[in-house]
């Protein structure tokens, strides 16, 4: 069932048009205050924007110029958060039979529902244990399995697996990745791999507006927003088209590589790997490459790799080069990369 959903809230800064076809899991990214969770709760009836209109299939959940509101428990949708918010007073099955129960349905029938959604979520054996019995793991099943007993028409996640230890978190991931083949789905996450394995399109949000959108192969490969590249692990220059390069207003020109036909002064976007970038004290000559003068900000131990950043630029770098080149918070560096390894594409 597809869902449309536009929406202001003046308070909070956020502007959204968002559409997620039938069948579709639709993951939002963006940075802390982005707006990510704000679409959520106007999706699930707990906050009611200031204009808009939203829908589910045929249904209107709310269209504010006409004053028409579905409130949130007639809506047909679940909201699942980070904390599983289980009833600490009723058992494992009972916590997971209550939306059904709630929707008019017998005992015997919610018992029965509950227990086909507890052996879907691998925690059958967990049917009569309390919530404080459970580990953070076997919590969040529990809160999946409840979410989808109540049938929703629209499942939406915030962040589900941001409180759990991290090695409860493939396990999970992988649930999810089963319970939401072929339903309609949004869920808000920081985690990439999140996005690719269960998202059929990624929607970047920045500064309560979406910035980009599209498969989520797509805009990992291709970003075209700060925070896409950033979750893509890559570095992202923008500005206008000079020639093969792109200039920033600041004035850095970064030459690169184009399999777009860019009109001169087009906004264009010039992105390249952190991988690709060597680091030198002093300005390398040879072969032509960009040649970008910055200072060191940060350096950041990555497994056999440091990440170390000079601007708005990133480097993968070994331990023994930072070493060498005696690389610190302050140090003045060249950044080179060459032409080729940098991609070229309109904003």
């Amino acid at each position: 069932m597809s869902m449309r959903i536009e929406a202001t809230v003046l308070e909070r800064d956020v502007d959204v048009s968002l559409e997620v076809a039938a069948g579709e899991t639709v993951a939002i990214l963006g940075p802390n205050g982005a707006g990510k969770s704000t679409v959520l709760a106007a999706i699930a009836g707990v906050l009611r924007p200031d204009s808009g209109r939203a829908t589910l299939g045929d249904d209107v959940l709310f269209d504010l110029s006409s004053a028409a509101w579905r409130p949130a428990h007639a809506r047909g949708v679940a909201l699942l958060a980070q904390d599983p918010l289980l009833f600490p007073h009723l058992s494992v099955v009972d916590n997971v039979a209550f939306g059904p129960r709630s929707a008019g349905r017998t005992r015997s029938q919610s018992r029965s529902t509950a227990a086909t959604w507890l052996e879907a979520v691998d925690a059958a054996d967990l049917a009569d244990r309390r919530p404080s019995e459970l580990s953070g793991g076997q919590a969040q099943r529990i809160a999946v399995a409840r979410a989808l007993a109540a049938e929703p028409r629209l499942l939406m996640l915030d962040e589900p697996m941001a409180a759990l230890d991290i090695t409860v978190v493939p396990a999970v991931r992988q649930l999810l990745r089963r319970v939401l083949a072929d339903r309609t789905a949004v869920i808000v996450t920081h985690d990439v791999l999140d996005a690719l394995l269960l998202a059929d399109r990624v929607v970047v949000m920045e500064g309560g507006r979406i910035v980009e959108q599209g498969p989520t192969r797509e805009v990992l490969e291709r970003p075209r927003s700060a925070f896409g590249a950033s979750i893509a692990g890559l570095n992202l220059v923008r500005g206008r088209v000079d020639g093969g390069a792109v200039r920033t207003p600041e004035g850095l020109v970064v030459s690169g590589l184009s399999d777009e036909d860019l009109a001169p002064d087009a906004t264009a976007l010039a992105v390249f790997s952190p991988s690709a970038v060597s680091i030198f004290v002093q300005r390398p000559t040879g072969s032509p490459r960009n040649v970008i003068a910055a200072t060191v900000t940060e350096l950041e131990p990555r497994g056999a790799q440091v990440r170390v950043r000079a601007g708005a630029i990133s480097a993968d770098v070994t331990a023994p080069v930072v070493a060498e080149l005696d690389l610190a918070p302050g140090t003045g560096v060249f950044l080179a990369v060459k032409a080729s390894e940098v991609a070229i594409y309109g904003a």
